[in-house]
């Protein structure tokens, strides 16, 4: 990375006037002004900074000083615990924040404490510093390589307590990585309760994984949209969240996404999505970069916003919900239309159709359940319908195999509790009848999960239905 001197200072004061105005016909639109006050000309620096066609650059911080800018951040100390089971503690030290060569850099340090292995990070935030509603965020980052390592950039309101305490309030996560794969980076938001999130990955290997150079990561946050980029690639789009107390109404979109956000970025260490750092770790290199951080925002935005209907799958003319549940056509298993193969957590197998069934060959049935899974997504779930499951499997050798229907944007909850089937070499029938006792929702998924137990039997599984029936 190329970072200029700064030749110039420049001391900018920042007030931001949200306010809301009446447009003919009723519509209504926020206003965003911004007022500096400039001692001295732009920086060399700044006056580089792209511009960006219909917005204004609200603030940035390119890193280009000796230490953190503690008029845009602050450190964010926790004790280890403090959430997802991480096992660090952030820290106001230099040692785990500090700026050096034009970047934020945010370093995991193994050490120990009473004679036990212990963790140290670095957190920053923008809270009440910072603040903005509405914008777009652009941050250039490399993520550190190893197991248990967790960078993050993400968004968290100024007021969690306005809606409700997470995830009520509304998260906005623009990137995270996990270090044992970084070719894969996730956008995600959560919200609502019973607790929903939406989340995109894309993938990018060899020279161009997310660890071997910086990448820039964005999100462009509207009244009724988000959507998240990666290197200007198209990550994720939402715009059909909810938030509400559990057993009470929604509150008014686009609540909790109407309220002023704040940055922050971090380097976590264990956890419940890493899992822990093992011997394969390198922490000398446990340092997240981030080379700048620009907000930038539109003179105004529509208010007048209302949520999207959800699409929901129609059945076929037989009544099924699954498309080529008979495994008569060849289809891509890689991609999000209809099945999909999947492989996580140490799993090693693959998928193909023949003869009239799907067959799934493992080698490895990884750490955990889903290790191995085949899934089929987009399955119609409204509250107070009754619903069956059934289809055809058998096994080379007896073995087990877990069902379920779940919800990916519904903090993946069952519809379809998991349920453990055994397979023999015959072929057998399942029939699983449930009923939706909860919002509906456009993305059920039926899972076939094959990992964990030990078992690599080849299965073969055919006649998949699922369709709706009379509820009592």
């Amino acid at each position: 990375m190329k970072k200029r001197v700064l030749s110039q200072i420049m001391t900018v004061a920042m007030v931001f006037s949200l306010c809301a105005c009446s447009k003919g016909g009723g519509e209504t639109t926020t206003s965003v002004t911004t007022s500096e006050t400039t001692v001295s000309e732009p920086t060399q620096t700044e006056a580089q900074i792209p511009e960006l066609e219909g917005y204004k650059l609200l603030w940035n911080d390119e890193f280009d000083g000796d230490k953190m800018d503690e008029s845009k951040w602050s450190y964010d100390p926790h004790e280890p615990g403090w959430t997802n089971n991480e096992l660090q503690e952030y820290t106001t030290s230099t040692d785990n924040v500090f700026v050096k060569d034009g970047n934020m850099v945010l370093k995991a340090i193994k050490t120990k404490k009473d004679g036990k292995t212990y963790y140290t990070s670095g957190k920053i935030k923008g809270q009440n510093k910072s603040d903005f509603m509405y914008g777009k965020v652009v941050v250039s980052a490399k993520v550190p390589e190893g197991q248990g390592l967790w960078p993050a950039i993400w968004m968290m309101p100024t007021d969690e307590a306005h809606y409700g305490q997470w995830p009520k309030c509304g998260e906005i996560d623009i990137m995270e990585s996990l270090g044992n794969d970084t070719t894969k980076s996730y956008s995600t938001i959560h919200y609502g309760e019973p607790h929903a999130e939406q989340q995109g990955t894309i993938t990018k290997t060899g020279a161009d994984s997310f660890s071997a150079k910086f990448h820039e990561y964005s999100v462009e946050w509207e009244p009724g949209e988000m959507r998240f980029y990666t290197d200007n690639e198209l990550v994720l789009t939402v715009n059909d969240w909810f938030t509400a107390v559990q057993g009470e109404d929604d509150k008014p979109y686009p609540a909790p996404f109407d309220q002023t956000f704040y940055l922050q970025m971090n380097l976590a260490v264990g956890g419940d999505w890493p899992g822990n750092p093992n011997a394969s770790t390198d922490f000398s290199k446990a340092e997240f970069l981030i080379d700048y951080v620009r907000v930038y925002q539109k003179p105004s935005y529509d208010t007048n916003v209302k949520k999207p209907e959800k699409p929901f799958r129609e059945a076929l003319p037989d009544g099924n919900f699954i498309r080529n549940g008979k495994f008569e056509e060849t289809e891509d298993l890689t991609d999000d239309v209809d099945w999909k193969f999947l492989l996580f957590n140490g799993g090693e197998g693959e998928a193909q159709i023949k003869d009239g069934a799907i067959v799934i060959t493992s080698t490895n049935c990884g750490t955990e359940e889903y290790s191995v899974q085949l899934v089929h997504p987009d399955l119609p779930m409204r509250k107070g319908h009754k619903y069956k499951v059934t289809f055809d499997i058998k096994a080379d050798a007896k073995r087990n195999c877990v069902v379920c229907v779940s919800a990916p944007n519904a903090g993946w909850i069952r519809y379809l509790k998991d349920t453990a089937i055994w397979l023999s070499p015959e072929w057998q029938t399942f029939e699983f009848e449930f009923l939706m006792k909860d919002k509906d929702d456009n993305n059920g998924r039926l899972e076939f999960n094959m990992g964990k137990l030990g078992y690599t039997d080849t299965i073969y599984i055919t006649n998949v239905r699922v369709e709706e029936i009379p509820a009592e």
